[in-house]
């Protein structure tokens, strides 16, 4: 199919301890398939993503036969897994391999927290182009691709027909107006956080950094630009007329929004391929499509996220853990974790198997992807999420004027790389 084709060459073209000594960044791990020289009866240790384990379970299984070799497999929250291994690395206790965000690479990197893979081309040449493109910096290979993802929408068949289906946001706004009362929502999003903001925000010019020669310029913030500003008002009126509950802003909002969407009361959500199994779960009659268009003909755009394999600089076995990312992250592989977890995968031959081209998850993410775009995995990346997330609040609160908002936030962003940055 050429929408998957166009995905995959776009995206391509997302507490246990080890009483191991600590590995300093500057010191080399143990060799292939020899056991640690440790207290501890399994060689390597890996963090994987709250259940995905099973994803990985025998696949890892028979890594551990075919290298004599004992692996631990325990689930910490991906997104998280990087500020564990701040302590825990340095500690001995941390992980061997572990999973992180495509966006954290940069930051992992400038930490030494993880290492410099010594993958070949071949083995590089299996995954699609932009996945493969998160895990580089200066050219340099610090984690190999298991799966991609891009916001979606959930919509509830049993609330609303296929057929009936808005195509547009602004249609969504109207379909909410007719079919919001009491506990009852029509169309629901995060827009109080620039992860999901950023696809209105984007689809009218906005953006967080500007780039130069392909790489990103973080001395140009495009937050408070006019296209950010028109984003954000539009999205203020969502708010402001009601149409999103209170309880959807703020810490708390997403597990609010889950609820509302899981409970029946609400008729649509934006959420992402990590929702697949939870809503399965739930008994939802749900479809999945890729994110409406806007007022201007242009698609929402959305994150593309990368989740990959990473091997810390503290391991005392980095080149069996480096053995095991690239077996965990093979086409066969893949293929068998996506079947179990429906994370989308980044190996490009897969966009031809049928199993992948009859998900509807995966087509939506498919077809979303031809308007998204990678998440900055630039250090100063990290000064963006809570300013800008603390002035959408306002914005959706009443408290500021989209404008007013904006401009404070972009002030913040820039303070906090001249801080923390302004030295790399």
């Amino acid at each position: 199919m050429k929408k998957f084709q166009k995905y995959f060459s776009l995206i391509g073209g997302i507490a246990l301890t080890l009483s191991l000594a600590a590995c300093g960044p500057d010191e080399s791990g143990g060799s292939s398939g020899q056991k640690a020289s440790s207290n501890k009866d399994y060689d390597l240790l890996v963090w994987e993503d709250i259940e995905k384990s099973a994803g990985i379970k025998d696949i890892v299984a028979k890594f551990e036969e075919e290298n004599d070799v004992t692996v631990k497999i325990v689930e910490k929250p991906y997104a998280k897994q990087i500020e564990d291994l701040r302590l825990d690395g340095p500690a001995g206790t941390g992980p061997d391999v572990l999973t992180m965000a495509g966006d954290q690479i940069g930051t992992a990197v400038t930490e030494g927290l993880i290492k410099e893979l010594a993958v070949d081309d071949s083995t590089q040449s299996i995954y699609t182009e932009a996945a493969l493109q998160s895990q580089l910096v200066d050219g340099k290979v610090y984690g190999l691709p298991k799966a991609v993802e891009t916001t979606v929408l959930y919509y509830n068949k049993d609330l609303i027909s296929e057929d009936k289906l808005p195509k547009t946001l602004d249609e969504w706004y109207e379909y909410s107006k007719q079919n919001t009362s009491g506990d009852k929502y029509g169309f629901l999003a995060l827009f109080d956080q620039i992860y999901y903001a950023q696809s209105v925000m984007s689809g009218y010019g906005g953006y967080i950094f500007g780039k130069d020669g392909g790489a990103y310029n973080p001395e140009d913030i495009g937050l408070n630009s006019a296209g950010a500003l028109e984003g954000a008002e539009y999205i203020q009126k969502f708010y402001k007329e009601g149409l999103f509950p209170a309880g959807i802003i703020g810490e708390q909002g997403i597990n609010v929004l889950e609820s509302l969407f899981t409970e029946g009361k609400a008729a649509a959500i934006i959420s992402g391929p990590w929702n697949v199994e939870p809503f399965k779960k739930a008994g939802i009659n749900y479809g999945v499509v890729k994110l409406p268009e806007l007022s201007n003909g242009k698609n929402m755009s959305a994150f593309i996220g990368v989740k990959s394999y990473n091997v810390s600089t503290y391991s005392q076995n980095a080149e069996l853990a480096e053995k095991l990312a690239v077996y965990l992250t093979n086409e066969e592989n893949s293929k068998t974790r996506f079947e179990l977890t429906q994370e989308v995968p980044a190996v490009q031959a897969l966009a031809d198997d049928p199993a992948v081209k009859e998900s509807e998850v995966a087509k939506a993410v498919a077809e979303q992807s031809q308007f998204s775009e990678l998440t900055p995995n630039i250090p100063e990346m990290n000064e963006v999420w809570t300013p800008v997330d603390a002035a959408l609040q306002t914005i959706a609160t009443g408290k500021a004027e989209p404008k007013d908002a904006l401009e404070q936030a972009v002030e913040t962003v820039k303070g906090q790389i001249e801080a923390k940055h302004s030295g790399n």
